[in-house]
């Protein structure tokens, strides 16, 4: 009990002081350099917040939803170990199969193309 209560006293006391020593360091008064937007060294060609091209959007929604998928899939070879292999067969091919149509309705649809 009491190794318990040393090693909450340690992480808080811990905690407290990486916090303390990151607000002492930091800097409290950004200059105009560090404001600046970086890119690689040379002088900023015009402003930072100019609008990105949905297209990119596009594509990091569609790697979501496909990561997504597959990351259910990745359970499977442990779900084989089931009373019922069909079953766990049949919702595996359910899962390829809208993960397959869905790839096969961004193709027709041009999601997948970068030229317009």
């Amino acid at each position: 009990m009491n190794m318990i209560l040393f090693m909450i006293a340690l992480s808080l006391t811990l905690s407290i002081a990486l916090t303390a020593l990151n607000f002492w360091l930091a800097q409290m008064t950004p200059d105009s350099e560090k404001l600046s937007p970086y890119e690689c060294g040379f002088d900023p060609l015009g402003s930072a917040r100019l609008p990105f091209s949905i297209r990119f959007f596009l594509v990091a929604i569609l790697f979501l939803l496909f990561d997504l998928e597959i990351a259910l899939l990745l359970p499977l070879p442990w779900a084989t170990q089931l009373q019922s292999p069909t079953t766990t067969l049949i919702w595996a091919s359910t899962l390829i199969l809208i993960l397959t149509l869905g790839l096969v309705y961004e193709w027709i649809q041009g999601g997948l193309e970068w030229a317009e």
